[in-house]
């Protein structure tokens, strides 16, 4: 079934773009969520006015994560844990407790798909994390894991 793609799908199609996909995908998610229209005549016309919407989403969206990556960059966190006697911690610092931190830090929301991406830290020290924004942007914080007294 041919779909034009109103909104951006993540890791399927941008808006504006037309793709076949499976008829239960375009009828379960696609159509009732409002991400996509079956591919007729009269959907083709607005073709170019939903790529612009598209385009001017995406713009709004890179602008809000380079600010966001302006604001992470060389900011330092001190996340404490409890460790073992082998001076390792007991499950790990995960990449959710470093998003949290984040958000507490910044006062904001971050999205909770970009503790997915972080490696969890296993031993106290020092480390520079590498967090992927969006496909082309990338923030660099510095963490200092510390033992919970």
């Amino acid at each position: 079934m041919m779909m034009l793609f109103i909104k951006d799908v993540p890791d399927q199609a941008r808006a504006g773009e037309i793709k076949r996909v499976s008829r239960g995908y375009a009828r379960n998610y696609l159509l009732p969520k409002g991400l996509a229209e079956i591919a007729t005549d009269e959907t083709l016309k607005r073709l170019e006015k939903i790529r612009n919407e598209g385009n001017t989403q995406r713009a709004r969206e890179t602008h809000v994560m380079e600010e966001l990556a302006e604001a992470l960059d060389n900011l330092t966190l001190t996340i404490a844990g409890r460790v073992t006697p082998t001076g390792r911690y007991y499950g790990a610092i995960s990449g959710v407790r470093i998003t949290e931190a984040l958000g507490e830090t910044l006062g904001r929301e971050i999205d909770r798909r970009i503790a997915n991406s972080v490696e969890p830290i296993r031993e106290p020290g020092e480390y520079e994390i590498a967090i992927p924004l969006s496909s082309e942007i990338t923030a660099t914080i510095n963490v200092v894991a510390t033992i919970e007294e």
